[in-house]
This record gives C-alpha cells, structure tokens and sequence, in this order.
C-alpha cells in the first residue's frame, strides 16, 4: 500500500485543479492520497476526482473537506482511515 497512499506528498492546490483552469466548479474536494491531487467529488457536475482515479490508478483519497478526516477506496467503494497527510490538510 506504499504506493497508494504518500503521508509526505503536500495537496496540489486550494482547490479542484482541473475546475480552476475552467473546467467546472465543484461542490466538495478530494485529495489524492497518492500525489496530492486536489479534485472535486463525485457530486460535483465533472467529478475530477473520479477522473484523476480513473487516470492515474491511484485508488484512494481524502476528504480535503474542514473537519473531515475520512479515507475512501475507489476499487472497494468503502470509507476507511488512513495516516495524516501533509499540511494543509484541507482547503481553507
């Protein structure tokens, strides 16, 4: 599981990267427990998150949500915990 999940590697952004640069607006964020990668959920209307997963094959993500701290598998659609990530550990 060392590759899925890198406790050292900070979020990419404040924000959904892909909805930043135009592509969408988002209605809670996800963070890439692999490399970072801040996307928008699956409620969101372009689901980057899901995107990013189905890209790159890294499975599993973090709320990036305030006072959220929950872990979730896209291979195995469950909810889990996981280690603290890098700062910060949410958007602001």
């Amino acid at each position: 599981m060392s590759n899925e999940i890198d406790p050292t590697t900070p979020p990419s952004g404040t924000g959904c990267q892909e909805c930043l640069t135009g592509d969408g607006w988002w209605v809670h964020l996800r963070r890439c427990a692999a490399c970072g990668h801040v996307g928008c959920c699956d409620s969101s209307p372009s689901q980057h998150g899901s995107r990013h997963f189905e890209a790159t094959g890294h499975p599993i993500v973090q709320s990036f949500e305030p006072g959220e701290e929950w872990f979730y598998d896209f291979r195995t659609q469950q909810m889990g915990e996981g280690p603290e990530l890098a700062a910060p550990t949410s958007h602001p």
